[in-house]
């Protein structure tokens, strides 16, 4: 399986320029060999999901995650985002609790973050796949590579972005954000297992301010669309 043949064209055009061919081929190998031997999430079908719904052109915000979720039918190729049905995880539950704090919309019932993308929003994890039941497993194979590659290609775009960096994994990417065109938002992780940091940041009036400071359409932050 060849990685970049799987990302939609537009994509694939705009990663080229940052990255290695034989660090993706390198990549390549390692993820086709783990979905054929162990059960790996997102399935391979979303494993694109984000790239899928939020073109070059339409990506107005980035949300940055570490990597999927590893359980069972949670994870599906956005970050944070989980599919209907499932229960809604601790993060995403202050997530949640922010978004009614600071824009004054109820938390959803659904974890399923879907609305945002197909606004504009790149829900992107640094790590695009995780074995099951393991957290972290496929961290440092080369796809901080391949996600540096997609923050460096929004950076060369000038229409603003605004990056939304939660917590100090995420924060480590600002520097790849040199373009003065740009905002970067930076805010704890919103774990409940951080217990400052996240809560009170105020992200997505921060990140609308931005937008229309920048010239660009804000972002309705209702998951579930216009209600």
């Amino acid at each position: 399986m060849n990685l970049t043949e799987h990302l939609p064209a537009d994509w694939r055009a705009e990663l080229a320029p940052f990255l290695d061919e034989a660090a993706t081929a390198a990549l390549s190998e390692f993820v086709t060999a783990e979905y054929a031997e162990q059960t790996v999430y997102p399935p391979l079908e979303d494993l694109f999901t984000a790239y899928r719904l939020c073109s070059p052109e339409q990506t107005r915000v980035l949300i940055l995650g570490q990597d999927p979720y590893h359980g069972a039918g949670q994870a599906h190729g956005l970050s944070f985002s989980v599919r209907d049905g499932v229960r809604v995880p601790p993060s995403l539950r202050n997530v949640f609790k922010e978004l009614a704090e600071d824009v004054n919309i109820a938390p959803p019932k659904s974890g399923n973050l879907t609305g945002w993308a197909e606004q504009g929003v790149l829900l992107l994890n640094a790590v695009l796949t995780v074995r099951a039941t393991k957290a972290a497993s496929h961290a440092n194979k080369g796809w901080e590579t391949f996600t540096d590659a997609t923050i460096r290609a929004l950076n060369e775009r000038n229409e603003r972005v605004v990056f939304l960096l939660w917590g100090n994994y995420a924060k480590k990417k600002a520097v790849l954000v040199t373009n003065p065109v740009h905002a970067v938002i930076e805010a704890g992780h919103p774990s409940p297992m951080n217990p400052a940091g996240f809560l009170g940041s105020r992200p997505f009036s921060a990140a609308n301010k931005a937008l229309a400071d920048g010239g660009r359409p804000v972002v309705n932050w209702d998951p579930r669309g216009t209600v």
